[in-house]
């Protein structure tokens, strides 16, 4: 395999979270900042980000969006992120939060901290329960915590958290 950095090489999405692991203040801010300095088209900035600590009311919100399979899991985790976008085009404003969001990720890896993306979410009730302004959209839920025992999961979740992490070759990637 080419050289590639430990953040990007040791970054997984588990499911598995310990529910007695905090995230702190100083953590949070820094997976913020974080995602405050991803690039964007003319430096628009579309992200919006909401963030419920384990058993808050915020988090708690969130956690009602997602579907009950994740909920199972998510639940452990010691923060929930939402990502929204806003802007005129929605196209775009969703690449830049995608980027915001992987920065975010990253930045999680360096912390020792663990990320999981949801993508399938209640959006209309994630925008109700946290009441967002017009225009602002949530994508995603990041579930973000400290790595837990496998073993707390049900079985067929606990498979998937063993099994080994594959990724396409390059060359099935490039376009031809």
């Amino acid at each position: 395999m080419t050289d590639l950095t430990p953040l990007l090489a040791y970054r997984w999405s588990p499911r598995a979270f310990d529910p007695d692991a905090e995230l702190t203040g100083d953590e949070a801010a820094s997976l913020l900042e974080a995602a405050r300095w991803a690039p964007s088209t003319g430096n628009a900035q579309p992200w919006r980000f909401a963030l419920g600590h384990r058993d808050d009311e915020t988090w708690k919100r969130i956690l009602v969006s997602l579907p009950a399979g994740d909920q199972r899991w998510a639940r452990h985790a010691a923060a929930l992120v939402v990502g929204a976008h806003a802007g005129l085009d929605p196209e775009r404003a969703a690449y830049d939060l995608g980027q915001a969001m992987a920065h975010l990720t990253v930045q999680a890896t360096a912390l020792g901290l663990h990320v999981h993306q949801l993508t399938g979410l209640d959006r209309a009730t994630l925008a109700a329960e946290l009441a967002l302004p017009p225009g602002v959209r949530p994508l995603v839920v990041a579930a973000v915590g400290r790595l837990g025992d496998p073993f707390s999961l049900p079985e067929e979740l606990r498979h998937r958290e063993a099994a080994l992490r594959r990724r396409r070759p390059v060359a099935a990637l490039l376009l031809r």
